[in-house]
């Protein structure tokens, strides 16, 4: 069961990637923490961990729910075009995704080796999640969809922390106060974005910066 909920979290971080749609990046965003608090709460059972069940309302309700919510306010508020600007074409970045899985699982399961299976593999999952989460922010010219590439890595951190036995839940308090915090800075940011430049494209960034032309 851990395993299928990873994979299923791994298969949504393909689906952000996938995605060229506004709407629809928020929304996979969505789902994907919605599975990771059914990963928590899993956890919770496995492990007979109850502080893991407050992590999996955390996740729910503020990953799963309030900060799509946040997202979708913000681009109906500042008219952000619909479709999502690219770096790279859908086909190539699907390529290093599968890569990325690749590297992640070389890395990691020679490093644990001396760990159970179980954990070996729900960390190369989740480290799948962290680097498919980078790709995003380093593919994607919208800021929107750089932060959902943000938070979709944080989510394959949590994945891992979840995981993890022992770990104290005021790691998982922490770390959702830390998001609430970013999405409040990121939502300022977005408005001066737009009130200068009248687009969130961050190539208008580099060529403020001079380094574009």
């Amino acid at each position: 069961m851990a395993h299928l909920i990873g994979a299923v979290i791994l298969m949504m971080s393909f689906g952000l990637l996938y995605q060229r749609r506004m709407t629809a990046v928020i929304r996979t965003y969505s789902f994907q923490a919605m599975v990771l608090a059914l990963a928590a709460a899993w956890q919770a059972f496995v492990q007979e961990a109850p502080h893991l069940y407050v992590s999996a309302l955390i996740a729910l309700l503020f990953k799963g729910v309030a900060v799509p919510f946040a997202l979708d306010w913000l681009v109906r508020r500042l008219g952000i075009h619909r479709t999502v600007e690219t770096a790279l074409g859908i086909g190539p970045t699907m390529i290093a995704g599968v890569a990325l899985v690749a590297l992640s699982i070389v890395l990691v399961l020679p490093v644990t080796a001396s760990a159970a299976a179980m954990t070996r593999e729900n960390l190369a999952l989740a480290m799948s999640v962290v680097l498919l989460g980078l790709l995003m922010m380093i593919t994607r010219r919208n800021a929107v969809t750089q932060v959902v590439g943000f938070m979709s890595l944080e989510n394959g951190l949590i994945l891992a922390a979840v995981g993890a036995k022992g770990m104290p839940l005021v790691v998982e308090i922490s770390v959702a106060f830390s998001v609430l915090v970013a999405m409040a800075l990121f939502g300022i940011f977005f408005f001066r974005i737009r009130e200068r430049f009248d687009s969130l494209d961050v190539a208008y960034l580099e060529t403020f910066r001079g380094e574009r032309r």
